[in-house]
């Protein structure tokens, strides 16, 4: 059923935008949502509509914004055996391989995760946000593998939506990048918008786009005649913005391994042996894995912390590397 908030404005919050102010007082459901709401036309001003989530409100203002009922999906289920890690009454951690994507979209509408949770308890998915995307609060690309939270019910959803929000989300990924960094650690802070060249791609903007943060470390250089320098990271999140340690990594002239579209042109590679040679041009993936998640559980009000080892595709390669490096 649908929800109304009535919300009233006090001299404290003169000249706040709209939708943060709702925010400050409704924060369990997350600014994107209510950003979205009001861009549909659900909040009136003194019984006027606004459509824009940045006017400014003052004292006196009667704010009343409706949530309306969450839609019913109707997407195919597919028979597919999901790896989940941790699951309660509330939500779902799944370890997701490389080679599926999160939700239907142009070209795939039946072989995605969201199809397979279908398959595997279709009444116990949030339905607040896109059709297409029942439980999906967050994802990660189609190439890259790890762990995923999935709400089962709105008020998860919701609470999870605003932790992400808030950047309060700990996610920690492993990558193998071309080269090494210098420093060896450090922190990047850019901004990241979508590519002007290429719709389907982010790029390093110094005048527009989202704040983008992360903390890498190196935690291994493999360096000899018989290898390619490689450096294998770890990437702690501040930001989540679309493709943000690949942009990073291909911004600081560090592809990752297997990347097919953040990637620098490299010449062939001397001098290496033949079995890695084949497992790096032949790896029809990234190498970038989330490796951890923590959360602060919405019900239990709990900090959770998951792990998930390399899969098994990405630790050949490193076997071999380390080998190769003795």
């Amino acid at each position: 059923m649908k929800k109304k908030i009535k919300l009233i404005v006090k001299e404290d919050d003169k000249g706040l935008r709209a939708d943060i102010f709702i925010n400050k007082i409704e924060n369990q459901i997350s600014r994107t949502r209510i950003k979205n709401l009001i861009l549909e036309g659900k909040l009136k001003i003194n019984n006027k509509i606004l459509k824009s989530p940045s006017k400014r409100i003052k004292p006196g203002d009667i704010l009343n914004l409706t949530i309306p009922e969450p839609k019913k999906n109707s997407l195919k289920p597919y028979k597919y055996k999901l790896d989940i890690i941790y699951e309660d009454k509330d939500l779902i951690v799944i370890n997701k391989p490389a080679g599926i994507v999160m939700h239907p979209g142009a070209g795939n509408f039946d072989n995605t995760i969201v199809n397979a949770l279908i398959n595997y308890d279709k009444n116990s998915l949030s339905n607040i946000g896109d059709k297409l995307r029942p439980g999906i609060v967050h994802r990660i690309d189609k190439n890259t593998s790890g762990l995923v939270i999935i709400a089962k019910n709105n008020e998860t959803h919701e609470n999870l939506s605003a932790q992400f929000s808030k950047h309060t989300i700990t996610r920690v990924y492993q990558l193998l990048i071309w080269g090494k960094i210098r420093p060896s650690k450090g922190k990047i802070k850019t901004l990241i918008t979508r590519s002007s060249k290429n719709r389907q791609m982010m790029e390093v903007s110094n005048t527009k786009g989202k704040e983008a943060i992360t903390n890498y470390k190196t935690i291994e250089v493999f360096e000899n005649k018989n290898t390619p320098t490689l450096s294998l990271l770890e990437c702690k999140l501040e930001t989540g913005r679309t493709h943000q340690i690949r942009v990073h990594m291909n911004f600081l002239g560090n592809s990752i391994v297997g990347d097919d579209k953040y990637k620098k042109k490299f010449k062939k590679i001397k001098n290496i042996k033949p079995l890695l040679e084949k497992k790096l041009m032949n790896l029809n993936r990234q190498f970038l894995h989330a490796k951890i998640i923590g959360f602060i559980h919405p019900k239990k009000k709990k900090e959770m912390i998951f792990n998930s080892i390399l899969p098994q595709e990405l630790e050949i390669i490193l076997k071999i590397l380390r080998n190769t490096s003795k």
